[in-house]
């Protein structure tokens, strides 16, 4: 097996299950632990992973894992929030789209529902479906090939690790828009402290998104609930509903809604 195909592999194990061991990695990829020590510390030094005693994890304030191998991570729990989120949508409607993978389910269950990508899907006026705006390149790709939504990309300096556009030319979009609902994918939402992302950059745009919406969605899984991250994207005050899984604890969900946000659970 190739070095390439190695990382492919430890980094989709880390994506999928939060760790990797050294010993159990060695095993399954039929290689010495000594190659797979070696891995992780390359790949440690490209802040991919966090190495640890005896392997590596995927979880830390500072730590943010490439897009492309978080999708395996709460990969059920993500597709039911996407198509809850979907559901509080209406046709005609312009939507603010951030970046992740959860709200790239929101983005998919969208892009197939009957009332917006439908042979007799029809808004009067012959105005689209449906307008989405996003300053994720991955979205942006995947609901460009649908004629019946408008997609309006921001511009901005591509970040490789989210595929999320950043900086001023994002931003000068952004500040010439208004939305009808803004749907935000977030590393950590706390009560006390609000919503987080890893990056500021994603953070300034994605907070511009929901300042320019009249509704916010937060679209997290259970697992973001209660942590920290590094820069902040808003406080509760601005968020209007949150959807997440049946994991979340009676007393989160109850002190959500204490702030004034709505909880729906799938």
């Amino acid at each position: 097996m190739s070095r390439d195909a190695r990382w492919d592999a430890l980094l989709e194990l880390v994506g999928k299950h939060g760790r990797v061991d050294v010993e159990e990695a060695a095993t399954a990829l039929d290689v010495s632990a000594a190659t797979i020590r070696r891995d992780l510390d390359q790949l440690a030094e490209q802040h991919l992973l966090t190495r640890t005693r005896g392997g590596a994890v995927a979880h830390g304030v500072s730590y943010e894992l490439a897009l492309r191998y978080k999708t395996g991570r709460h990969a059920p729990e993500k597709q039911a929030i996407g198509r809850a989120v979907s559901g509080l949508v209406a046709v005609g409607e312009v939507v603010g789209l951030t970046g992740g993978t959860t709200v790239t389910e929101v983005a998919r269950a969208l892009a197939v529902r009957p009332d917006i990508v439908g042979e007799t899907a029809v808004v009067a006026g012959g105005q689209p479906t449906l307008t989405v705006v996003t300053n994720a390149l991955n979205i942006a790709s995947e609901l460009a090939i649908r004629p019946q939504i408008k997609m309006v990309v921001t511009g901005g300096v591509a970040r490789p690790q989210s595929y999320e556009l950043t900086g001023p030319l994002a931003v000068g979009v952004m500040n010439e828009i208004t939305l009808d609902v803004a749907v935000l994918g977030v590393n950590a939402i706390d009560i006390e402290r609000g919503a987080y992302v890893h990056h500021e950059g994603e953070a300034s745009v994605n907070r511009l998104l929901a300042e320019r919406a009249q509704r916010v969605v937060v679209a997290a899984d259970s697992s973001k609930i209660g942590k920290r991250a590094f820069a902040r994207v808003c406080d509760l005050g601005l968020v209007d509903v949150l959807v997440t899984d049946s994991h979340i604890g009676a007393e989160a969900k109850d002190r959500f809604g204490e702030a004034g946000v709505q909880v729906i659970t799938v």
